[in-house]
């Protein structure tokens, strides 16, 4: 009777052992699948795909020229591939990828990947995006080499470049904030890595942390990053909460529409991400500190010589160009067609944007939020570069508007500039 117990005992006890291990793989497999999907949307927050994927290329296979004023880049190939991608590499050797900007052998890696920011990333985000791009279909493309200028092509250099605008940690959460503050700052300052395009980079290619967020020249694209801090003359000071994130997550609000580097960044990344995380990250944004920024400065005697020779001829263009779509006064059709009148981007110290929207045009992404946006047509073909400075400048100065005149310098020199 003991030994039939025993036996009946086992039985039942391999019989649930049996059922257990498909519903504890099942389980795993599901636990995976989650991990896999939270790793896609934070990629999408890193916006990995804008820099490791060639126009019209395979996702991920990298390759993709970025031109610095120390050389050209090429962006390595981080798909599962076992030979040419990540496909050997662990989630430990991932994690200190991001963490440290070292790659798996050791090397340093140059600032053009934004391990500055992503080091902020922590270890679970990582994982789940190394699990994500393990299961991305493999691409075998040979990474390019660089093709950089001596000195700059040589690595150990980097070590002053690290000492000087490096600092490895992971995001540690304000105690005294909100939480959705400290999520909108981890968003914007690890995977986001914002501050990258929008804070004035130096001579050595490092972002001046005083002027953390006031906007900056994109050497590689040649457009201009605009304050993000809360001055009211040239950031977000009266920008509100919806308009913030209304620009983010659809590209177009009732303050304006993106365009350039920006919409490539809305219809890569933003537009993907939740309502939420896009609000936590315009209350983030919203709560910069306001900081010298980018202030109107008294015209001098020359500049308003070159306003009163320039902007009869530029108002002419504009009443039979501009005014259709963008109105007499400049107030616009939001969100369809932005302002002009009382638009900070337009009146930046820096007029590249509205001299490079005048010649090349452009579309804010389509979006989820606004599938069919309306475009602005280029007009380089048809406006010489006296005329295209006379737009611009009547569009800078008009209406209370108090931007400097262009000249027809800058109109030239851009005219050539790369579209993205």
């Amino acid at each position: 009777m003991l030994r039939f117990r025993h036996i009946r005992a086992l039985t039942v006890a391999v019989f649930m052992a049996a059922c257990a291990a498909p519903f504890a793989s099942t389980a795993a497999q599901a636990a995976d699948a989650a991990t896999i999907k939270r790793g896609e949307y934070l990629a999408r927050a890193g916006d990995c795909i804008a820099c490791h994927t060639l126009p019209a290329g395979k996702t991920f296979g990298g390759g993709r020229p970025m031109d610095t004023p120390f050389g050209t880049l090429y962006t390595p190939n981080i798909s599962s591939d076992k030979e040419t991608g990540l496909g050997q590499w662990t989630a430990d050797e991932f994690y200190a990828m991001m963490h440290t900007g070292k790659s798996r052998d050791g090397s340093l890696l140059y600032p053009a990947m934004p391990f500055a920011s992503y080091t902020k990333v922590t270890r679970a985000d990582s994982d789940a995006i190394y699990a994500f791009l393990m299961s991305t279909p493999p691409v075998h493309q040979p990474n390019r080499p660089h093709e950089l200028r001596f000195p700059f092509n040589q690595r150990q250099l980097l070590l002053g470049w690290r000492s000087l605008f490096f600092k490895e940690g992971e995001y540690q959460p304000d105690p005294k904030q909100s939480a959705e503050w400290n999520r909108g700052a981890y968003l914007v300052e690890g995977l986001g890595h914002c501050s990258m395009c929008h804070t004035a980079i130096n001579a050595l290619g490092g972002n001046v942390s005083s002027k953390a967020f006031e906007g900056g020249l994109i050497p590689i694209q040649n457009w201009y990053a605009p304050s993000l801090t809360s001055n009211k003359e040239a950031g977000l000071g009266d920008w509100s909460i919806e308009d913030i994130v209304g620009l983010l997550h659809a590209g177009v609000s009732n303050r304006g529409a993106v365009y350039g580097p920006m919409a490539e960044v809305v219809y890569d990344s933003l537009q993907y991400l939740t309502e939420e995380d896009v609000r936590a990250m315009s209350v983030y944004l919203k709560a910069l500190p306001a900081r010298s920024g980018d202030k109107s400065e008294p015209p001098s005697q020359a500049v308003v010589e070159q306003k009163t020779s320039l902007s009869p001829l530029g108002k002419k263009i504009y009443d039979a160009q501009c005014a259709e779509c963008h109105a007499a006064q400049g107030q616009g059709k939001p969100p369809d067609f932005p302002p002009l009148a009382n638009n900070q981007s337009i009146v930046m110290s820096s007029a590249v944007n509205p001299i490079r929207m005048v010649l090349n045009g452009g579309y804010p992404p389509g979006t989820f939020k606004n599938p069919k946006p309306y475009g602005m047509p280029p007009f380089a073909q048809s406006l010489s570069d006296v005329e295209v400075a006379a737009v611009v400048t009547y569009i800078r100065t008009a209406w209370g508007n108090r931007g400097a005149p262009v000249t027809v310098k800058e109109v030239n020199e851009l005219r050539s500039a790369p579209l993205y």
